[in-house]
């Protein structure tokens, strides 16, 4: 049985639950929905400094253990939670998909990528700096860049708009569905399916 790795980034907390930078938990929960669970935060066990849920699906390979993260360390320290996590499931960078929020993709559209830079990211800067590579893959989800004059940690850090609301949640819908295929179909045929504009 192989074993995958989906880590939705945000922050600890009621004050930020419904902020863009959280969008990365908003996808957790929605995965967790559409594979049967009800509640993530509910269900899921404190371990690596986040909360942990794991459930089989049946993919094209085989079945598969598909391990769902919240980190609860705040953002700038998602790389424990990450590190520890593959560590202890023997896991490599190519099994894990890190769910995160994007401003340079437009809010309702979502890009997954096998790698890049943190672009500035302090959750995928961290988790790059403690995995000692870019190397995995990242399901990005778009938030829109902040109106001029905004700065860009209050623009992340505060809520969406009804309009980018909407928008937001159907994009965490295809993200979800994105983790699914990726488990199973792979990351490849994956991203020609869900990259597409």
């Amino acid at each position: 049985m192989t074993t995958k790795l989906v880590v939705g980034l945000g922050n600890p907390g009621p004050e930020y639950a419904k902020t863009r930078h959280n969008v990365g938990f908003w996808a957790i929960d929605s995965l967790c929905e559409r594979l049967g669970f009800g509640d993530f935060d509910r269900m899921a066990k404190t371990k690596f400094n986040g909360l942990i849920a794991d459930t089989t699906v049946d993919t094209a390979g085989g079945m598969c253990k598909l391990l769902l993260l919240k980190p609860m360390t705040y953002m700038n320290r998602s790389g424990d939670a990450v590190g520890a996590a593959l560590r202890f499931y023997k896991l490599e960078p190519a099994d894990l998909v890190v769910v995160v929020d994007e401003m340079q993709i437009p809010t309702g559209r979502i890009k997954l990528g096998a790698e890049g830079s943190h672009g500035g990211h302090n959750g995928l800067r961290d988790i790059q700096a403690k995995l000692g590579t870019k190397a995995y893959p990242r399901l990005r989800i778009g938030v829109d860049r902040p109106p001029a004059g905004f700065v860009q940690s209050d623009y992340v850090l505060g809520k969406p708009t009804k309009e980018q609301k909407a928008a937001m949640d159907e994009a965490v819908v295809k993200a979800a569905a994105a983790c699914v295929s990726w488990a199973d179909v792979g990351l490849e045929k994956t991203m020609s399916v869900y990259n597409a504009k």
